[in-house]
């Protein structure tokens, strides 16, 4: 995968994905990252891209020529071009899983007020958002986008189980991790997880991941496909928080 971001701050993205999964499948040839100044295709004597919007308002707005040169330049015919926005659906886990198979993303990290419309409307292929807030600039979420998009990619992880047993994964929040020591501050690891029994520990954990979905974040739970034995247990769940 080759992933290219424009952005008048490359030194936040290379910064962020500089260490740890993302710098590692980078360095083995899994993606390759390429991040390109906004200014240098500006045709202002200033490097100017932006603006003031049109119809009055506070900020400023990404003038449409750079940006479109910028997606031309490194535009390929399979490319796809993305633009973090606050005013977007949520990324979910769907959707990197469905991003991961694509050769080629790029990436448009704005800032200020964001893009000309006209840049979204005939240049963006996807806009998505990290969730119900703003922050200072779209450096950040190009980053988080590119670090869950790559640790999906084949040989990032050490091994496939290490994300399909990530919150989202199959729909669901994930279940609760212990280590050493087996006491901490007189609270204990759970004994089942002690116990080396195999099937116990993989109800366990399903019965976790189900009751902690349901308590944090019971909307997942309308948009998932589970299985008889999941909904088994989500029905005892449900029975035991009513009777309680």
């Amino acid at each position: 995968m080759r992933i290219d971001c424009l952005t008048i701050f490359p030194e936040i993205i290379e910064g962020a994905l500089s260490a740890s999964i993302p710098a590692k499948a980078r360095e083995r040839g899994i993606f390759e990252l390429h991040c390109h100044d906004l200014r240098d295709y500006s045709q202002n004597k200033h490097f100017k891209i932006d603006d003031i919007p049109y119809g009055g308002g506070v900020g400023m707005v990404f003038t449409p020529g750079p940006i479109v040169r910028a997606i031309e330049a490194v535009r390929q015919p399979h490319s796809l071009v993305i633009h973090p926005s606050p005013v977007a659906p949520r990324l979910t886990q769907k959707n990197l899983l469905e991003l991961r198979e694509h050769s080629h993303l790029i990436l448009i990290a704005s800032r200020y007020e964001g893009l000309d419309q006209r840049v979204i409307e005939h240049h963006v292929d996807r806009e998505y958002s990290l969730g119900d807030f703003v922050i200072s600039g779209g450096e950040l979420a190009c980053a988080v986008m590119i670090d869950a998009i790559v640790r999906l990619l084949p040989g990032a992880l050490g091994k496939s189980e290490s994300f399909e047993e990530d919150s989202f994964f199959n729909g669901l929040l994930d279940y609760p991790h212990y280590t050493r020591p087996p006491e901490f501050e007189g609270l204990t690891v759970p004994e089942v997880l002690q116990s080396g029994h195999h099937e116990k520990i993989r109800l366990w954990r399903k019965r976790q991941s189900l009751e902690r979905t349901l308590r944090i974040r019971p909307d997942l739970l309308e948009q998932v496909d589970l299985d008889k034995e999941s909904r088994r247990i989500l029905a005892e769940l449900r029975s035991e928080k009513a009777s309680s």
